[in-house]
């Protein structure tokens, strides 16, 4: 009977001991313990999460800026034009810092020519417009796509360092030390995984508002066309 309960009591302390030992998984540790390669990984991943975060911001602000433009702007350009007041037009669109300004402005310095040539001036500003609209979006893009691939990169570098470590061990390494090499290593690929979510998200949410500022200049540069086809 004492046998029995001083074998309970070494289960009961043994159980404490195991309970008062067990680690919380700590972001630090798990990215420290991976190794260099494995910090090396982590560090290139927050750099590009902070690079698709300035991107995106810096972005979303100059495509906000972009789109903010007087809903009575055109009436205004038709008010200017059909009195001949051309150099007013002008002053109009430069007081405003937007691409249908600039558009407009540019078709207004062509009028007196063919409709067509006046179209096609137009046309190549706009062009020129979505550039400076869609600048450095292509590097978020391309983040997105990177991202997950560096990550693995560094799955796959620890998992190779993990059974290296077990090789070399003759077959003798602990379970619990391999399942750590593991875990650790597979901290990349959710690492890389998160940054390229963010970055996909963040560029396709700029993708959908640049289509908007696009689509904004096209109405405005065909309800200018049409201006210039009314009667006078």
């Amino acid at each position: 009977m004492l046998l029995f309960q001083d074998s309970t009591a070494t289960v009961t302390d043994v159980a404490e001991q195991l309970t008062s030992e067990e680690k919380t998984l700590s972001v630090v540790d798990l990215i420290v313990s991976g190794g260099t390669a494995n910090i090396v990984i982590i560090i290139i991943l927050m750099v590009l999460l902070f690079v698709a975060l300035y991107i995106y911001f810096e972005r979303i602000f100059a495509i906000k800026a972009a789109s903010n433009i007087d809903k009575n702007f055109m009436n205004q350009i038709r008010d200017h034009i059909s009195h001949g007041k051309l150099e007013a037009a002008r002053i109009l669109c430069a007081q405003n810092d937007s691409p249908v300004a600039r558009l407009t402005e540019k078709g207004i310095s062509r009028i007196g020519k063919p409709l067509e040539d006046i179209n096609k001036a137009i046309e190549n500003a706009g062009t020129l417009e979505v550039y400076k609209l869609e600048k450095n979006v292509s590097i978020l893009a391309t983040v997105a796509g990177a991202a997950p691939m560096i990550g693995f990169l560094g799955t796959v570098v620890g998992m190779i360092m993990a059974f290296h470590q077990m090789a070399t061990s003759g077959g003798q390494a602990e379970m619990g030390m391999l399942a750590s090499g593991i875990y650790t290593a597979m901290a990349t690929t959710v690492a890389g995984l998160i940054v390229g979510i963010i970055a996909y998200i963040g560029y396709n949410h700029l993708v959908v508002r640049t289509d908007k500022v696009v689509h904004q200049m096209e109405a405005n540069a065909v309800e200018f066309l049409d201006l210039l086809n009314e009667p006078v």
